[in-house]
């Protein structure tokens, strides 16, 4: 089995996040992608963010593919940082694939979030292009530090199955809905 992982608050929910997993699905040769509704993100304030239960409803609603599964298992096992998600569910679920999912605009601040180098050397990663974060993307610390593991674009299908570390960065059509965005007009 080929598992993306997608994390995020999801606050709101919206095409770009279903656009970015329809394009990991497919470019990646996942068999499901779950989308991991975060508690509360460490790096972001969380003061104002719509409650774990309401996120994942909404999340339910815009993911309109059954391989698409969203789900609050940070809650459930307590956990904050991705690198103990990725430990936990590597421990219980054995034999599964998992790929962690990120815009290029996470990339960019990547390094700032707790074991990221854990997460690199232990889960392969594709960076989804983002606007606005194209450029700039492949020169943060984390892609440069680990350039040697960037896999051809044109490989993206065997990611599931590298061996750590490896990425993959996806070019393509771009939705350029934000969820910071769509907050701030909910609130103006």
């Amino acid at each position: 089995m080929r598992i993306g992982l997608f994390g995020g608050s999801f606050d709101p929910p919206h095409e770009g996040h279903f656009h970015v997993s329809r394009v990991a699905l497919r470019r990646l040769a996942l068999d499901r992608l779950w989308w991991l509704a975060t508690p509360g993100n460490p790096l972001k304030e969380t003061a104002g963010l719509q409650p774990l239960k309401q996120r994942i409803a909404a999340a339910q609603k815009i993911a309109r593919d059954p391989r698409i599964v969203v789900t609050g298992v940070e809650a459930e096992i307590g956990a904050r940082y991705t690198a103990d998600t990725l430990r936990y569910l590597r421990r219980h679920c054995p034999g599964v694939c998992f790929v962690w999912i990120m815009g290029a605009d996470n990339l960019l601040q990547f390094d700032r979030w707790r074991d990221w180098d854990e997460i690199v050397r232990t889960t392969p990663i594709a960076v989804i292009d983002r606007p606005g974060a194209t450029l700039a993307a492949m020169s943060a610390k984390a892609a440069q530090r680990f350039a040697r593991a960037r896999l051809p674009e044109e490989d993206a299908a065997r990611l599931a199955d590298a061996r750590p570390p490896a990425f993959v960065y996806l070019h393509g059509p771009r939705v350029a809905q934000s969820s910071t965005a769509l907050r701030s007009a909910r609130r103006g």
